[in-house]
């Protein structure tokens, strides 16, 4: 398979996506009663997210420029893929990166989400029976000659045991934050808003921290949040929201809440589903320089960093970790 054949089936694969239809519907409503965390609003901002933002003949051709890409790799190496599942088809851009560069990918999905992705490649394989040949599914990654795996802190430490000794990248716990001015419009919070709770606040592109100036007003930021108040018509939201709530009012904890989502004080960046933590600061600068530096943020949302609502909106050279995937794998 060419090069100009794998990126043309992955266009085909974006319009499929955008066509949005019956067996596509069909495949997000059992993934959704497979998954409660992945509603139907959800996985089709995912699926629109990497239709339009990934699979773009245009975009993959210019992406694919930067590379040495070869068009037919004369020994494709076997990547081991581990799937994370916190939010639908997150493990998609790895995927693509391995079969564009030409690799064999032996992918070992997550439990969260397995449904999703595997219908996609079974739409690939059934537009192209070669792609059969550099796309499978195993239970256990024996034998490849690299690895890519995303997973907790805990898991990373089982990954490295495993795959340490071959060529790999492996990813852990990482979450966005947010450091807000005072001058942020009201079309700016209601941005910021979905970037705290698209995905019910599970990705690693999710604001789970904010930083503010001290005397900073939370009236404005509340009010834009409300309206995902139907969050609580999810019983696994809900069910976060009165845990998290109670322990706050038993530890005689000061809160804010809008009745869907709790701010609080205190300077861990990951912040549980439902809540988000929030710092002050007296010198942007200094916790601009700090967070840069931190390798548990993923994005920097605010004035003169990532814009507001485009968080969860990752372009083809958007790599998770920093780590540009794409080169490792031309590379090997």
């Amino acid at each position: 398979m060419t090069l100009q054949t794998r990126i043309q089936i992955m266009g085909q694969l974006g319009k499929y996506l955008l066509e949005d239809g019956p067996i596509w519907k069909a495949c997000k409503e059992r993934a959704y009663r497979e998954n409660p965390w992945f509603i139907p609003e959800f996985i089709e901002i995912a699926s629109r997210q990497i239709a339009e933002k990934f699979l773009d003949p245009a975009l993959l051709a210019a992406w694919v420029d930067q590379y040495s890409v070869p068009d037919q790799p004369k020994k494709p190496h076997n990547i081991g893929l581990v799937m994370a599942g916190n939010i639908p088809l997150v493990g998609f851009h790895d995927l693509l990166c391995c079969f564009i560069s030409g690799q064999k990918t032996i992918i070992k999905t997550s439990s969260k989400d397995d449904v999703l992705i595997k219908h996609l490649v079974a739409k690939l394989q059934e537009w192209d029976s070669e792609t059969a040949q550099l796309i499978a599914f195993a239970d256990n990654l024996k034998g490849c000659n690299a690895y890519i795996a995303t997973g907790s802190n805990n898991s990373s430490r089982y990954f490295e045991f495993y795959f340490g000794k071959y060529p790999n990248i492996i990813r852990k716990n990482r979450t966005s934050v947010a450091v807000l001015d005072g001058t942020e419009t009201a079309a700016e919070l209601d941005l910021l808003a979905d970037d705290i709770q698209f995905y019910f606040g599970l990705g690693c592109r999710n604001i789970t921290q904010i930083y503010v100036p001290k005397d900073y007003d939370f009236i404005p930021l509340l009010q834009a949040l409300r309206k995902y108040e139907y969050f609580m018509d999810y019983h696994k939201y809900k069910h976060n929201f009165d845990y998290h709530l109670a322990i706050l009012i038993m530890g005689n904890k000061y809160y804010m809440s809008n009745d869907s989502l709790i701010l609080t004080e205190n300077i861990a960046a990951f912040s549980p589903v439902s809540q988000v933590h929030y710092a002050y600061y007296s010198d942007k600068g200094d916790v601009l320089n700090d967070l840069t530096n931190n390798p548990s943020i993923q994005c920097i949302v605010g004035h003169g960093q990532i814009a507001f609502g485009t968080a969860q909106q990752p372009g083809l050279n958007d790599y998770a970790d920093g780590v540009d995937t794409m080169q490792f794998l031309t590379s090997l």
